[in-house]
């Protein structure tokens, strides 16, 4: 699966506004005199767009599009990592592989005599786990004992399950990009098919939201936790990045791994795992958006048939814990025998924020192709990195997230002349008005970028649901073009000056250290 990205270069706001593909007509459109072209193409999108709230709470936005005989679907859940319950980090990535394993009715045999054997997995878990966490008389015999009679409970268990049959079933009935990601503000399920399968699709999707069967648990349990070894642990990019959330956020969950930590993925049950989905995966925490080759007439009633049988529920409780203001910078060094590099991040409100278009107008600016400045500054002029880059919303939109640079040096450069050079670059931004030519290249970008994540129809359903979901409205996509046009070079020196200081900053890096060499062992010379 896809997960929320640990590489900087990787790491971008939930609104990118920079999808892969482009109708001319769309992009015409976009500059065409008169009425404003966001009106005329708001006015065709809302022609054959429509919003269904069903008595359960789930939303449906489904969008006709009928060019070629198929369509995308994208569910977003309103629940990501920063919603992992405490003890359970990684728990909402872990989900997310749990509904690929199937439902009630797919992916069983016989699924009332799975049910039973899984209870009894549970119950062999909870006797072994309970032992395992004792801190003091633990018995090392009766571990072993109970440890082996969960392995048999899940042999058991196997027995009945039919593997990848989800995916399976989807793939051999045209399913493409078949896949899913976790972020730390939401999760999200999404593939496209042909149009003739949509009732079949109706039928897997509602079911796993629905009546989603934890199979394999502990089987995926591991995965996971390789997951975590290879992206973190193995990665010193990804002990890095670990290393600054940490120091970033004292209170907030941005700053956990949205992975886990080991500790939590290695004990997390499946029985949590049903709590977890119980909790967030109620219909009223769920947006669904569809667009392509249908006839909303006849489709709507078939998906209000499949989606509207899952059991409602109330919306989760918002998360309440505040990040506390940060009063003195704080450093992270790591030293080790691997490419430097340096990442800074400064605190930023939320995507609600008045603001936020202002601080899309920062990274654009700062960093968007050769004409940026860090890359004709940093890179192109003084030679000194082989990248470097800014960008907003990091590691998420939801809450107050960072706005953070990050940039690679040159071979005989340091991370100390890069973040010179970057600071630099941000008290000319605070004391000296950007170009005309800067301004309007990130607005014509900006725009033309909007309507190009309108292109096709996967870029077009997932923006539908982010938008719903964050704005209750899809049509807030237009309203930012209005946003953008209203940024100005005092709104760019204010936000700067705001932002970009020092109380407010945290640095991290990588100072190369070469490895101390392992001594030979006396009387064997070296050989093996």
């Amino acid at each position: 699966m896809v997960t929320s990205a640990l590489r900087p270069h990787e790491l971008q706001p939930w609104r990118s506004k920079v999808l892969r593909t482009a109708t001319l007509a769309a992009v015409t459109l976009l500059f065409l005199p008169g009425l404003k072209a966001q009106d005329k193409y708001e006015q065709q999108m809302e022609s054959h767009t429509t919003v269904k709230v069903l008595p359960n709470g789930l939303t449906l936005v489904l969008s006709e599009r009928h060019e070629a005989p198929v369509f995308s679907f994208y569910t977003l859940v309103d629940a990501g990592s920063a919603d992992d319950p405490g003890g359970q980090s990684g728990l909402a990535h872990m989900f997310e592989h749990i509904a690929f394993k199937g439902t009630t009715e797919v992916g069983t045999t016989d699924y009332p005599a799975e049910k039973a054997a899984l209870d009894k997995v549970e119950q062999a878990y909870a006797a072994y786990d309970a032992e395992f966490r004792k801190p003091v008389g633990q018995d090392k015999a009766r571990l072993a004992s109970l440890h082996q009679a969960f392995e048999d409970a899940v042999k058991t268990a196997q027995t009945y399950v039919i593997p990848n049959q989800f995916s399976e079933i989807a793939e051999e009935n045209g399913a493409v990009g078949l896949n899913a990601s976790t972020a730390e503000d939401s999760t999200q399920y999404f593939w496209s098919m042909p149009s003739n399968r949509l009732e079949l699709w109706a039928y897997l999707e509602s079911g796993r939201i629905g009546w989603p069967v934890a199979r394999e648990f502990y089987k995926e349990r591991d995965v996971v936790n390789e997951e975590r070894r290879m992206r973190i642990d193995s990665s010193s990019q990804g002990r890095l990045i670990e290393e600054f959330l940490a120091a970033a956020y004292m209170a907030h969950p941005y700053g956990r791994p949205g992975v886990g930590w080991e500790s939590d993925i290695t004990q997390v049950t499946a029985t949590e795992a049903a709590a977890f989905h119980s909790k967030y995966y109620v219909p009223s925490n769920i947006v669904v958006a569809v667009v392509g080759d249908f006839d909303t007439k006849t489709a709507l009633p078939m998906l209000e048939r499949y989606f509207g049988r899952i059991p409602a529920g109330p919306k989760p409780e918002p998360l309440t814990t505040i990040e506390p203001p940060q009063h003195a910078e704080r450093t992270v060094v790591l030293r080790e025998a691997t490419q430097p590099i340096y990442l800074e991040g400064y605190h930023k409100p939320d995507y609600r924020d008045p603001d936020d278009s202002v601080y899309d107008a920062i990274t654009d600016i700062f960093s968007n192709g050769r004409t940026s400045r860090l890359y004709r500054s940093l890179v192109r002029d003084q030679k000194i990195a082989l990248v470097a880059e800014g960008f907003s919303g990091f590691p998420g939109n939801k809450f107050p997230g960072l706005f953070a640079f990050y940039a690679l040096p040159q071979r005989g450069h340091t991370s100390d002349e890069l973040r010179t050079a970057i600071h630099k670059e941000l008290d000319t931004l605070k004391t000296t008005d950007v170009s005309d030519a800067e301004l309007e290249r990130f607005k014509t970008r900006a725009r033309a970028d909007l309507l190009r994540g309108l292109g096709d129809n996967a870029g077009l359903a997932s923006q539908l649901a982010q938008y719903q979901t964050s704005f209750g409205d899809w049509r807030v996509m237009f309203q930012e073009l209005a946003k953008i046009d209203a940024v100005t070079k005092a709104d760019i020196r204010r936000v700067a000056n705001k932002t970009f200081v020092e109380n407010n900053r945290t640095s991290a890096r990588i100072d190369f250290q070469a490895p101390t060499a392992t001594p030979v062992a006396a009387g064997n010379g070296g050989a093996k």
